[in-house]
């Protein structure tokens, strides 16, 4: 099996898995404040993370030179993963993963610019497509625009950018100590922001993803605080397939597949929340989705011309 399929299926397991946690933390977005839930889903993620990273080289493996470089990628993470659920929170869960779809095109953008990858003509075009897409689910100027259709967008550039450092230290680093290292990570920003907001002197509720930002700590209930730590068994499996898989594919190969998503979304979102996406929200998607399926059979057809070393 070629390292990119490997790398293929690595994303898809992490995207389903993903999308559960999805599920859940919008569950808990209307009386819970983000930190809560990531200060509860980074503390449980730790025991499952430490034995992933037992199996996975062993713990001398979570100090090597390249630590403070996996800190920096998981700083990139917290901001992606803060400003989608963010998103996630105030928008339907379809348009939110829609608009994250961004994150493949800001993926392929940036292993050319700091990996050197090679991106053929028909890519442009299909990257081009991309934004294209966006631009028509964002609306911008329109009545239908909400400022949180921004914080989507904000969180696929920052993942792209963390992705694309997950491919630069593939060569040193193992996947469990960078998925590790980024929930040291969560946990850090998620404590600062508990200690800005925990007091609930600053909430809002003028917005969902306002309220979920700006909200006061609230004792959880055990089912409630169960879903949490359920999270972070979700995060620390997620997190190690997601940095598996574009540690050992290429980027630009990979990414496409991120769109996978969409499929949990949409079914999520309909099967719980009765969210459908509205004409324009239809077309976006289906530019975006071409776009990353020229993507995809730019990549193949690459892959078929390349001479077998």
């Amino acid at each position: 099996m070629s390292q990119n399929i490997r790398g293929i299926l690595f994303l898809c397991a992490g995207i389903a898995v993903f999308s559960f946690q999805d599920l859940i933390l919008k569950l808990l977005s209307g009386a819970y404040p983000l930190h809560e839930a990531m200060v509860v889903r980074s503390l449980s993620a730790i025991p499952f993370l430490l034995v992933i990273v037992h199996h996975d080289g062993g713990f001398s493996r979570l100090s090597t030179p390249g630590l403070w470089r996996m800190l920096a990628r998981g700083g990139m993470n917290f901001f992606a993963y803060g400003c989608y659920y963010l998103g996630l929170a105030g928008l339907p869960i379809a348009t939110t993963v829609a608009l994250y779809f961004t994150a493949p095109l800001f993926i392929t953008c940036l292993s050319v610019a700091f990996l050197g990858e090679r991106v053929t003509g028909i890519r442009w075009v299909a990257l081009i497509g991309g934004f294209a897409g966006t631009l028509l689910m964002l609306r911008p100027g329109a009545d239908g625009f909400d400022p949180a259709m921004l914080l989507p967008v904000f969180a696929s550039f920052f993942y792209a950018a963390a992705m694309v450092a997950t491919r630069h230290l593939g060569s040193t680093e193992t996947a469990s100590a960078m998925a590790f290292h980024s929930n040291l990570t969560f946990l850090f920003g998620a404590l600062i922001l508990a200690a800005l907001f925990g007091s609930g002197s600053h909430a809002d509720e003028s917005h969902k993803a306002l309220a979920f930002l700006l909200r006061g700590w609230v004792m959880p209930s055990l089912r409630d605080l169960a879903l949490m730590a359920t999270c972070g068994a979700i995060a620390a499996v997620g997190l190690t397939l997601l940095t598996q898989a574009y540690r050992v594919g290429q980027a630009n190969a990979v990414a496409p597949f991120e769109y996978s998503a969409l499929i949990w979304g949409l079914l999520l979102g309909w099967a719980v929340w009765g969210d459908w996406p509205d004409l324009m929200t239809w077309a976006g998607i289906l530019v975006l989705v071409g776009a990353g399926l020229v993507l995809l059979y730019s990549e193949g057809r690459q892959t078929r011309l390349e001479p077998v070393p």
